[in-house]
């Protein structure tokens, strides 16, 4: 599985958004339809012994208003992602999207401070914190869902570094298994899911594939060999809209 982060701004380019509420709806999910085609077909030229991972599309809410993000849950979107705590804690916890989106499942995609820890577990339909950067984050937050909902697991991925840029999180790739090792064998309330990366930004493909997904897969295989987990199991969550926009 890979996820795939776009904007709701780029669901919104396939559809004419009009005025009407109804309208608005029906486009969204239009757009939504046209976008999952446009990731499918990409999938489709991949190489045959990638094909056993297939994608799951997250929608960046970020900045973005809670009517959109019910229009975009009718549409047919269930996962979500957003960038920053406190609007994570405003639309997670807004009666009007918790009545009308009950199977909502919100993404963690930014930067965790440790102080914002306790309330960011708290957050109603939290289904994923996808920046575990060090093993000391992965022991706070575990500790602090296993006092929230000790009978079910807390998914999680572990954020690599790909490109060594030094105002990005993440571990080192060459850090990767002991971060991976730590979140399974002393993190008991917390699922490891899979890896995730930000990459640079503006990488244009006509030079060839994005070397920081490269890496990531690359990373993967590795974790996988030396802790011997089955490789299909463990997602990716790389890729934004630039990235899909590149392919089309």
């Amino acid at each position: 599985m890979v996820n795939l982060r776009l904007h709701l701004s780029y669901l919104i380019s396939f559809g004419v958004i009009s005025r009407s509420v109804v309208t608005r709806a029906f486009n969204m999910e239009a757009a939504i339809k046209g976008t999952l085609e446009k990731v499918e077909q990409a999938c489709a030229r991949r190489p045959q012994e990638l094909q056993w991972s297939r994608p799951r599309l997250v929608a960046v809410s970020k900045t973005k208003p809670k009517e959109l993000i019910i229009e975009a849950y009718n549409g047919g979107q269930r996962h979500f992602g957003e960038n920053y705590v406190q609007e994570l804690l405003e639309k997670g916890h807004d009666p009007e999207i918790t009545s009308k989106c009950k199977d909502i499942r919100w993404h963690f995609i930014g930067h965790l401070q440790s102080n914002k820890v306790p309330k960011v577990i708290k957050v109603p339909n939290l289904e994923y914190i996808e920046t575990i950067h060090d093993t000391r984050l992965a022991t706070q937050v575990n500790n602090a869902w296993a006092k929230h909902q000790p009978d079910k697991k807390l998914k999680v991925f572990c954020q690599i570094n790909t490109s060594g840029e030094e105002n990005k999180h993440g571990a080192h790739p060459e850090h990767a298994e002991a971060l991976v090792s730590h979140v399974i064998n002393s993190c008991p309330n917390l699922e490891f899911t899979g890896l995730m990366t930000i990459g640079k930004y503006g990488y244009d493909t006509k030079h060839g594939p994005n070397p920081d997904f490269l890496e990531l897969a690359k990373c993967r295989k590795d974790v996988c060999k030396k802790l011997n987990l089955n490789e299909s199991n463990v997602e990716l969550s790389m890729g934004m809209s630039s990235d899909l926009r590149e392919r089309e």
